[in-house]
């Protein structure tokens, strides 16, 4: 039996998560640039960007920020066209992972509404930022110290060959997304060149043995499979899927349909940024390949993996790991919201499931069991134990090995102070 994605729900969720960014000081044109010691330059001005032109996408409504940002931006910039300082012979990490969401922003908002400025802003950023990389990728340093380092938005931690670097491992290849984009509405033969020479090395380098960031490097699948898709050039494709099978089966997925912030990490939670860019590769995968089991992972991503990640404020927020060696049996939450990333990366995550619907269906039997991993599931649908709090939110309830057991409670019909202080047990050995 074929269970689609229940429409209303899925309106719920967006008018949430457009009533968060719309009304929130922190995402109005008063607060929505970062204070200029901020290390990740770029960043959150790229995602709000971003979101604010993924709901117009949606609905064809403005936030009221989104042009006032484009507006107020020759004035934010420094005098090469982009965010923070100029680090001459120094390539800063977070500056350059930053940008590559500004990238995506301005790009988003050229091709919604073909104006001047945001092109010119791409061309510059891409051309005295990112294009002084040229021949400089090789060096970026692989041999870290072993380190459990870094909370939810990362760190800087040391200089080292010419790198500033992030305890977030690899998010310089988050570039790889925000240039592709780049590409995709410039054409130009030298940008192709820096994306091709970042590609290359990233796909060269064991991203499990660095303990590399899953957001980035998720990230950076999507901007190859976007090269794939303006340049039918089949290695970007095959890139993307090398990345894809082992995030999905080399230890940066959960047995929740979630993600591990860091490969070798199972210290640490979940990110609802990464796993948006999960659910998008896993589609846009099977819709250039056709391969069934990249169309059933993207479904199970979502009627399992976006359960709790959206609140009930409609922003986003990190959950314990359910993995070997974590020490978890319980779903429940790390971080309420994650407002500064997360809430917002929502946004166009919600605007790619609207786009593709269709295809996110879960497969189900009517007969839920136990597994050898220790999980209760029909089909793709996992299920749990809530705690008692959940359960007036909790639908859909079968009986199981003596046990009430339901699908996984979605926390955005939850109160705060009830999901907050819940759990749901996942893992039944």
């Amino acid at each position: 039996m074929r269970v689609s994605i229940n429409e209303q729900e899925l309106c719920a969720r967006i008018k949430l998560n457009y009533d968060r960014l719309e009304g929130d000081s922190y995402y109005r044109i008063e607060e929505v640039f970062s204070p200029t010691d901020y290390p990740w330059y770029g960043d959150k001005e790229g995602r709000a960007l971003l979101a604010f032109l993924s709901h117009y996408k949606i609905a064809g409504k403005k936030i009221p920020c989104m042009d006032q940002m484009v507006q107020a931006l020759p004035t934010r910039l420094n005098d090469e066209g982009y965010f923070g300082p100029l680090y001459r012979g120094i390539a800063h990490e977070e500056q350059l992972s930053g940008h590559s969401w500004l990238l995506r922003g301005l790009c988003e908002y050229h091709q919604a509404f073909g104006d001047a400025f945001s092109l010119a802003a791409v061309k510059k950023i891409v051309q005295n930022l990112y294009l002084p990389l040229k021949g400089k990728i090789g060096t970026y340093p692989v041999e870290r110290e072993e380190s459990k380092k870094g909370g939810v938005s990362g760190e800087l931690t040391e200089e080292k060959a010419g790198w500033l670097l992030s305890t977030d491992i690899g998010t310089t290849f988050m570039s790889i997304d925000g240039l592709s984009h780049a590409y995709e509405i410039t054409k130009e033969a030298q940008l192709k060149e820096l994306l091709d020479e970042m590609i290359a090395f990233y796909l060269s380098i064991d991203k499990t043995k660095i303990r590399a960031q899953t957001h980035c490097t998720l990230t950076a699948a999507r901007g190859m499979l976007r090269m794939f898709i303006n340049t039918a050039e089949k290695r970007y494709l095959q890139g993307a899927e090398d990345i894809f099978r082992l995030y999905a089966y080399g230890g940066g997925m959960t047995k929740t349909y979630q993600n591990l912030n860091w490969w070798r990490r199972e210290d640490s939670w979940t990110e609802p940024c990464a796993i948006i860019d999960s659910l998008m590769v896993a589609t846009e995968l099977y819709k250039q390949t056709q391969k069934e089991e990249y169309r059933t992972l993207a479904a199970r991503i979502y009627h399992n993996g976006l359960s709790t990640a959206q609140r009930d404020n409609g922003g986003a927020g990190t959950d314990t790991l359910i993995c070997e060696g974590s020490g978890h049996e319980n779903l429940y939450p790390r971080r309420y919201e994650a407002m500064f990333c997360c809430s917002m990366r929502l946004a166009e995550g919600l605007w790619y499931i609207r786009e593709n619907k269709d295809l996110l269906w879960a497969e189900q039997t009517g007969a839920v069991t136990k597994n050898e991993d220790h999980t209760y599931r029909d089909g793709d649908i996992l299920y749990c134990l809530p705690d008692e709090g959940l359960l007036p939110f909790a639908e859909g309830g079968k009986s199981v090995d003596g046990l009430t057991l339901y699908p996984i409670v979605k926390a955005y019909k939850v109160p705060k102070d009830i999901f907050m202080a819940s759990k749901q047990k996942i893992l039944f050995k």
